[in-house]
């Protein structure tokens, strides 16, 4: 267990973060889930902006790296334009 002040807080501070990155990745996930499912091109490209500026949040924040999040934003537009 941490001894000194500031220990104590960075562990608190780290919980704190963990716990907001877990709820936006799943949110961000759960947006894709549901991109995918949609059979309708208007309505893909309608939900296509907001999952495209989740993703680029989470890159921005670190929860996930910067190419990854790339990599999914050119899955998902490629799945739009192919419907």
């Amino acid at each position: 267990m941490a001894n000194h002040k500031s220990a104590k807080k960075r562990i608190r501070a780290n919980n704190t973060r963990r716990l907001r990155n877990r709820y936006y990745a799943k949110t961000t996930r759960n947006a894709m889930k549901k991109l995918k499912m949609t059979k309708d091109k208007t309505e893909a490209q309608e939900k296509l902006p907001k999952v495209v500026a989740l993703l680029d949040k989470l890159a921005k924040k670190s929860v996930i790296h910067k190419n990854k999040a790339s990599n999914l934003k050119s899955k998902l537009t490629r799945y739009v334009n192919q419907l």
